[in-house]
């Protein structure tokens, strides 16, 4: 198919109704909160209009840094386990029949309809002393009694893992379905084994699509923000987290209209890259 020129005014029509959610629903909430960020905090009110830099300078302090640090690890780590554990799976998946493929896809098409509330209390009770798995592996005899997996580092990676792998499997199952198989048998003729086949072969093909891939999880777990409090400690917050304290408990608007800012840019920043990625490997 042709793409045809737009040549009259009426042909821009279908782009006025998505262009005005964009603009009611992105443009003036973003543009309303770039403008608060650069308020002044009132502490007998919620802010005053102003126009200082001292919300973004605060960015520069020992615990907000500490904070972005941890949130840039975090979403760093939750990106590469879901691509190490879902690149290999997805892969066995293109493997099998199409009603096992089937099935498979439902199955993460339910996880998907979960909210985040109930991912978290659920992984919470799995991590509990009383009914958590550690009771099981106290009656297999691996421990001597049971105890608590949470709060702790260890419980919000595995739950914003187990959130952010469904969304994994699914970004890579298009590209490892249109994989060509004779790269596969041609590396195996030349007396390569299967792990090597799927290391050499596999995984340089979908190089972009697997980079692109880690860029969607990190921003996903980037604005991660109830399994951080859930499963975590005050220390494992995230840079969301930190921004509903700031904004309803701490009665700082300008400082979290700030910090929202700067992890949208960010946000916006790795959507782009990916689309560059996306669009790079759709020429090759």
């Amino acid at each position: 198919m042709r793409r045809e020129v737009p040549k009259a005014l009426a042909d821009y029509t279908p782009l006025v109704f998505p262009g005005l959610m964009l603009t009611v629903f992105f443009v003036v909430p973003f543009s309303i909160m770039i403008a608060v960020s650069f308020f002044k905090r009132n502490p007998s009110g919620f802010y005053t209009p102003d126009f200082v830099f001292d919300n973004y300078a605060r960015f520069l302090s020992t615990f907000f840094g500490g904070v972005l640090a941890f949130s840039l690890m975090l979403a760093i780590a939750v990106a590469v386990a879901c691509v190490v554990i879902a690149f290999p799976f997805t892969y066995l998946l293109t493997k099998q029949s199409r009603r096992v493929q089937t099935v498979w896809l439902v199955g993460l098409l339910s996880i998907l309809s979960l909210s985040e509330v109930i991912i978290g209390f659920a992984w919470s009770t799995l991590f509990s002393r009383t009914a958590g798995i550690t009771n099981l592996f106290v009656a297999l005899g691996l421990m001597s009694e049971p105890k608590a997996l949470l709060p702790g580092f260890g419980a919000v990676l595995t739950g914003m893992v187990y959130q952010a792998l469904p969304y994994t499997i699914l970004v890579l199952y298009p590209a490892l379905v249109r994989l060509d198989p004779t790269l596969l048998e041609a590396a195996r003729t030349l007396g390569s084994s299967p792990p090597r086949a799927f290391v050499n072969v596999v995984v340089p093909a979908l190089r972009n699509t697997i980079v692109a891939t880690l860029i969607m999880v990190f921003v996903f777990a980037l604005g991660s923000y109830l399994l951080p409090q859930i499963l975590g400690r005050p220390q494992h917050w995230t840079l969301s987290v930190l921004i509903t304290d700031q904004a309803i408990y701490q009665s700082n608007m300008p400082f979290a209209a700030a910090m929202a800012v700067f992890l949208v840019l960010i946000s916006l920043g790795l959507v782009g890259l990916t689309l560059l990625i996306g669009r790079r490997e759709h020429a090759a």
